[in-house]
């Protein structure tokens, strides 16, 4: 039995964080699968905010929700935004500040056959998105962040993404990281959880 997946272990850490009637952000679309475990995860008290820049990857995540909300599904409800996840502190509720428990960040490009490869998430949106998903935390959050430094452009986003969570003051978030080091070229995991603001 090998190790879990960057992926699983992602869902793993929200899973021990995020329980039923959270809000939670999958900052990637995407296909819909961290979208679509936040909703379980989180259950029908809580709210998901989904963000995406391409319909298609909305389309798709729209069609897993639904097909999963059947008779006893017990998901929450999902907002579906067309935006870049840069735009997550001003689109997300106001009354949700500071109740995020969990944001999800799968970077790269949309995982579907007919998808354009040439979209991909970029450092000067992806990092501005997660000062603003941590912004957004309540203190124990988690923010999780796959990375694939094996395509084009990956790679220079894969190490500012690493570059800026490993300058936070541990104050202020504790970082983990989840690779296989003899597969450099393999999607790793970099996570944060968020401490509670000091005293004072």
């Amino acid at each position: 039995m090998g190790f879990l997946s960057v992926l699983a272990m992602a869902q793993r850490w929200v899973a021990e964080r995020a329980g039923p009637g959270a809000v939670a952000v999958d900052a990637t679309a995407g296909g819909g699968v961290d979208t679509l475990f936040l909703a379980r995860t989180i259950g029908p008290g809580g709210l998901v905010y989904a963000f995406d820049i391409q319909e298609a990857a909305l389309d798709r995540t729209r069609e897993r929700l639904a097909a999963a909300d059947g008779p006893g599904g017990g998901i929450a409800p999902v907002r579906l935004l067309r935006a870049g996840h840069e735009r997550m502190a001003e689109l997300i509720d106001p009354r949700h500040r500071g109740l995020v428990r969990a944001a999800m960040f799968n970077l790269g490009f949309l995982p579907m056959a007919d998808a354009d490869r040439s979209v991909i998430t970029r450092p000067d949106t992806t990092i501005p998105a997660m000062k603003a998903a941590l912004g957004l935390m309540a203190p124990g959050g988690v923010l999780t962040a796959v990375v694939y430094p094996g395509h084009e452009g990956g790679g220079e986003e894969a190490q500012e993404v690493e570059r800026w969570m490993t300058s936070l003051p541990a104050a202020e978030a504790q970082l983990a990281l989840y690779r296989m080091p003899q597969k450099p070229a393999a999607p790793y995991l970099l996570a944060l959880e968020k401490r509670a603001p000091l005293p004072g």
